[in-house]
C-alpha cells in the first residue's frame, strides 16, 4: 500500500460524515418550514403594491374546505378593527374542497393612513384569520398608534337578554336578566381576564356601571361567549337600556322593558280594605259600650188556660176581658171584642098558649 491509498483511506468516513449533514440539512429545511406552514392558514398577494383603481390576486392554502372568506384593504395594521378598512371594496370569496382559493381584490385606499394590510378572515363557522403587507401606492403613511389593553381590541358579534320574571318579581322582588354577549378579539394581542362594565339606565338618567370580570384569554382573530348579570333595583318598572363597555367604547347597547309589580298594588288595596274593616268593627264595638241602657218591663206569666165548663177568676175575669197573650206585653195586647150575653126567654113568651099569635 503506497502513501497516496494510505493517506486517501481515511477521507472517507469524512466525507460521508459531510454527506450525511448536508443531506440532513437538505432534509430539515423543508420539513421545518412544512411544520411552521401547517400552523394555520396562509395567504399572498400577487404584488406587495398597487394604486388605486387596479386589481391584486390573493390566494390563500390550508383554509377550511368551504368555507366563507372576506378580504379586505385594511389601514394602521387594523389595529382599530374593521373600522379602519375599506368595507365598501371588500371582497367574499369561498374555499375550495382542497383548502385554497384564488380571488382578485380591487386596490381602494383605507379610513386610515397606512401601513395597510390585506385581511382575509372566516364569515361563517370557527373563526381563522390572517393579514397580508400590502401597501397602497399613493396613501399617506403614519406611524401606528400606540396599542392600549382597552376596548379597542374587542368588538360584539351578537347580543341577548336571557331570563324572565317570576312570581317574586310580580311582588315586587328586583328584576334580573343575564346578558349574553359574543365578543371578537379584531386586535393583534389576546386579551386576558377582561373586566367589562355593565351599566343600566331608565329614562334620561345616565346609566350606573358595575364592573364584572370575565376570567379568560381571547386570542387575537378568536371569538367567546360573554354572559354577565344584570340586576335592578326593587320595585323598578318600565324601560330601561342596558349597556355594556370595555374600556372607554361602548360595545352594545340592549333595551329592557320591565312589567309593572302589580301583586305590590294588589297588597296595598287588601291592606287597606283590611284595616278600614277593623277600624269599622272597633268603632261599633266602641259605640256599643257607651250607648246608654233602657229597663223594659218583664211581660206578666202566662194564665193557664180553663178547664172545660169552668169560668175565669182573677181581676181580667172580673173585668170580663181576655186575659193577655204570652208574647204581648200588657200595653199592646189587643182589645177584647165587645160581648153580648143572651138572656133566656122571659116567662111571657114562654107561656104563650099553643095557637095564638
Amino acid at each position: 500500500m503506497n502513501a497516496r491509498q494510505f493517506a486517501g483511506t481515511p477521507a472517507r468516513p469524512a466525507a460521508v460524515v459531510t454527506v450525511l449533514a448536508l443531506v440532513l440539512l437538505a432534509l430539515g429545511a423543508p420539513l421545518t418550514g412544512g411544520a411552521k406552514a401547517a400552523e394555520g392558514p396562509t395567504a399572498k398577494v400577487s404584488r406587495a403594491e398597487a394604486g388605486t383603481g387596479g386589481t391584486v390576486t390573493v390566494t390563500g392554502a390550508r383554509w377550511r374546505p368551504r368555507a366563507l372568506l372576506t378580504l379586505l384593504i385594511c389601514g394602521q395594521n387594523m389595529i382599530g378593527g374593521t373600522n379602519s378598512c375599506a368595507n365598501g371594496d371588500g371582497r367574499a370569496v369561498t374555499v375550495g374542497a382542497d383548502g385554497t382559493f384564488t380571488k382578485k381584490l380591487p386596490v381602494s385606499e383605507p379610513p386610515k393612513p397606512c401601513p395597510c394590510v390585506i385581511h382575509i378572515a372566516t364569515a361563517t363557522g370557527e373563526a381563522a384569520a390572517t393579514d397580508v403587507a400590502f401597501k397602497v401606492a399613493g396613501h399617506p403613511v403614519a406611524p401606528l398608534p400606540k396599542e392600549r389593553s382597552g376596548g379597542e381590541r374587542l368588538s360584539v358579534l351578537s347580543a341577548r337578554l336571557d331570563g324572565s320574571s317570576g312570581l317574586l318579581t310580580w311582588f315586587g322582588a328586583p328584576p334580573s336578566r343575564r346578558l349574553v354577549v359574543t365578543v371578537g378579539n379584531l386586535g393583534s394581542t389576546p386579551a386576558r381576564d377582561p373586566v367589562f362594565e355593565v351599566g343600566t339606565s331608565h329614562g334620561v338618567f345616565a346609566p350606573s356601571w358595575e364592573e364584572q370580570r370575565w376570567r379568560g384569554t381571547l386570542k387575537p382573530g378568536k371569538k367567546t361567549q360573554v354572559k354577565l348579570d344584570v340586576e335592578l333595583s326593587a320595585g323598578a318598572h318600565g324601560d330601561y337600556l342596558v349597556s355594556l363597555r370595555y374600556g372607554a367604547k361602548l360595545l352594545v347597547e340592549q333595551p329592557w322593558t320591565v312589567g309593572r309589580p302589580w301583586g305590590v298594588t294588589l297588597f296595598w288595596v287588601l291592606l287597606c280594605v283590611v284595616v278600614a274593616a277593623t277600624v269599622f268593627r272597633i268603632g261599633m264595638a266602641v259605640v256599643d259600650k257607651v250607648r246608654p241602657r233602657t229597663t223594659r218591663a218583664a211581660p206578666p206569666p202566662p194564665p193557664s188556660s180553663p178547664s172545660s165548663g169552668s169560668t175565669a177568676s182573677g181581676p181580667a175575669a172580673a173585668n170580663g176581658a181576655h186575659p193577655a197573650l204570652p208574647w204581648f206585653t200588657p200595653d199592646t195586647a189587643p182589645e177584647a171584642p165587645p160581648h153580648h150575653q143572651i138572656s133566656a126567654p122571659s116567662e111571657e113568651i114562654r107561656s104563650t098558649p099553643k095557637g095564638t099569635t
